[in-house]
C-alpha cells in the first residue's frame, strides 16, 4: 500500500487541551504530521488518513525532549474551532 506524509502546521492562541491527553498544553504553533494511505482499486487517487500526530512542545519553545500525541483529526478540528471561538468572545 502506497503511503504519503504531510506536514502542517496549527496556532493555538490560548492554552489548550486536546483529545484523551489532559495535560493542558501552552498556547502556540505546533507542527502537524498527517499520514494518509491509497485507496487501491479506484479509477482516481484516493487517500484514507491513518494518522495525525501533534508534536510537542509548539516550535519556536526550547525542549530537552520532544513528545509526539496521536490525536484524531476531528478532536484537533474541534480544538481549533473552541480556540477560535475563545479569542472570538475574549475567554481568558
Amino acid at each position: 500500500m502506497t503511503t504519503r506524509s504531510s506536514d502542517a502546521v496549527v496556532t493555538f492562541t490560548r492554552p489548550f487541551a486536546i483529545g484523551p491527553h489532559s495535560e493542558e498544553l501552552p498556547a502556540g504553533t505546533y507542527r502537524i504530521t498527517i499520514e494518509e494511505d491509497l485507496i487501491e482499486g479506484l479509477s482516481f487517487a484516493a487517500y484514507h488518513r491513518t494518522s495525525t500526530v501533534l508534536e510537542v512542545p509548539a516550535i519556536g519553545r526550547p525542549a530537552e525532549r520532544k513528545q509526539y500525541l496521536q490525536i484524531a483529526a476531528d478532536e484537533l478540528e474541534a480544538a481549533l474551532e473552541r480556540d477560535r471561538l475563545d479569542a472570538e468572545s475574549g475567554i481568558a
